[in-house]
């Protein structure tokens, strides 16, 4: 995946709903650079201070068109038009609505993957390069919680990426960037895919991962893990669920041995991460080796 920077243009798909607007105007204001929207109702219009266009394919031939597509679509809507800004080619595309039907998801995927989009979610609450930009519905303006700093944060969880973040800051330290990749079963972007590029983002002197029971994508990032100069905390919620047991996220659903909190645990401190038992121990953990 690519991490999102302050000089990539940015087109809005549903930038005039009510959602749309209220992130736009925050997004734009945190430096996000916002070259335009799409609502097929509203083309040929202004919103935001930006020109609404009919499709992604218009906004892609007019003026110097996007690289990224940050999506406020509801869930029936999202795969006409994700494949829209795939036909117009998007280098990156952030879905942030959940409860997409599940074969609407398969066949975005396959067609993102046919001509290189890279996608992020769905079911995501988008990513924050700290002190440039942010996508999505993270509260990147907010200095309690998002402070410039060198640690890296990747999370399944908006909630429990804020939750974390909010204890860094408070820690006393800050981060470089957070990827929120999704809570649902089939997403774009995997744990592993956010902790490499975090391990190779400029400014990034650690990472810290917040994971959840259910599937094998924490364990699969502890084979990369394993790899890395740069330390690795983790949080893993869900450790006193009940076997078999759904958590909030749809992807959060363990099967045998496969998934589970002991499981994903054993994977990541053979990796040489450290396990955190809550997402409050995380200042401890940043000062033993920050200082």
């Amino acid at each position: 995946m690519r991490i999102l920077r302050k000089h990539h243009r940015v087109l809005i798909q549903g930038i005039t709903g009510k959602q749309g607007t209220f992130w736009t105007e925050r997004m734009q204001a945190y430096g996000t650079n916002v070259v335009g929207g799409v609502n097929p109702k509203k083309a040929g219009t202004s919103h935001c201070n930006v020109p609404v266009h009919a499709s992604a394919v218009d906004a892609m031939k007019d003026g110097d068109g996007f690289e990224s597509s940050i999506m406020f679509i509801p869930p029936l809507g999202v795969k006409a038009a994700a494949l829209d800004a795939i036909e117009a080619g998007a280098k990156n595309i952030c879905i942030l609505t959940e409860h997409i039907p599940v074969q609407d998801v398969m066949y975005v995927m396959a067609a993102a993957k046919e001509r290189g989009t890279m996608i992020t979610g769905p079911n995501t609450a988008g990513s924050v390069t700290v002190g440039e930009c942010f996508q999505g519905f993270m509260p990147a303006f907010n200095e309690r919680i998002f402070k410039r700093g060198r640690v890296g944060v990747m999370s399944r969880s908006g909630s429990l990426g804020t939750l974390m973040c909010q204890n860094i800051v408070s820690a006393g330290y800050g981060q470089s960037a957070f990827i929120g990749i999704g809570g649902d079963p089939i997403i774009g972007t995997t744990t592993r895919d956010a902790l490499q590029a975090l391990d190779q983002f400029e400014g990034t002197d650690c990472v810290v991962m917040v994971g959840e029971i259910g599937g094998s994508m924490e364990e699969d990032a502890a084979d990369y893990a394993a790899t890395m100069a740069k330390p690795v905390f983790a949080f893993i919620a869900g450790g006193a669920a009940p076997a078999g047991k759904k958590m909030g996220h749809a992807g959060a659903i363990v099967m045998g041995d496969k998934g589970t909190y002991a499981s994903k645990k054993k994977a990541l401190e053979a990796a040489g991460v450290t396990v955190l038992d809550t997402p409050s121990h995380v200042g401890d953990a940043l000062h033993e080796v920050l200082g």
